[in-house]
């Protein structure tokens, strides 16, 4: 088994670091797991047939997947979009040789077995393929927050698409969204939140009604 760590590039910025093990067996993985336990809620575990990146993360990357969770989930509520909150709890297939801890996800409707959408935080660059993780344990949408940005993906039959709008959230301004990331200030930006995209469907609201009434009053064809 062999070892490689990786500093992360900007220590100022970021106190995130990450070690990657080669020629971890399926066995060793889910030992380190029991042996962990709920005792390390900062490491995060990604596992790819036989590549195990062990990351610890930094305040920066807590608050950061903590705003966007609020935030996500106040438009949620706002819309009344039923949803089940999983957080970071660990997910694996062994058919499949992966496994990981996402920073965020959820299961839209009911809750399932594997999320539907996973939300990630990038401040340091990885060193195992999260997506490839991700399309194993068949997730149907990733959100990627880098660079003050979010990257969709979703699933195809080949991999992930890179898309500029979610179509899970097909009512989610993905800019608008972005806009409000603001960890210094979570309190005011998720009420911000809250009331914009609550007057944005009150006039959608009214716009397809108005478009309903005028469908109503069109002349019959004979």
């Amino acid at each position: 088994m062999t070892t490689q760590l990786m500093p992360p590039p900007i220590a100022q910025v970021s106190a995130e670091q990450r070690l990657l093990l080669e020629g971890v067996s399926w066995q060793q993985y889910e030992l380190l797991l029991a042996t962990l336990g709920d005792d390390f809620p900062a490491l995060r575990l990604s596992y790819l047939e036989g590549s195990l990146e062990i990351m610890t993360t930094s305040p920066l990357h807590e608050e950061l997947k903590s705003t966007i969770r609020m935030l996500l989930e106040a438009f949620f509520q706002t819309l009344g979009i039923r949803y089940h909150c999983i957080g970071s709890a660990t997910f694996r297939k062994m058919a499949r040789q992966r496994g990981l801890e996402p920073d965020e996800c959820y299961c839209l409707g009911q809750k399932k077995e594997f999320p539907d959408l996973a939300i990630e935080m990038v401040l340091t660059s990885g060193l195992v393929d999260k997506l490839e993780i991700y399309r194993g344990l068949g997730v149907a949408e990733v959100w990627v927050w880098e660079a003050g940005q979010f990257r969709i993906y979703n699933l195809r039959e080949d991999g992930y698409e890179r898309l500029s709008n979610s179509e899970l959230l097909p009512n989610c301004d993905i800019q608008l969204l972005a806009s409000y990331v603001k960890p210094e200030e979570q309190f005011d930006t998720v009420m911000a939140l809250s009331l914009v995209t609550l007057a944005r469907e009150h006039l959608n609201h009214e716009k397809r009604s108005s478009e309903e009434d005028r469908a109503l009053d069109f002349p019959p064809i004979c």
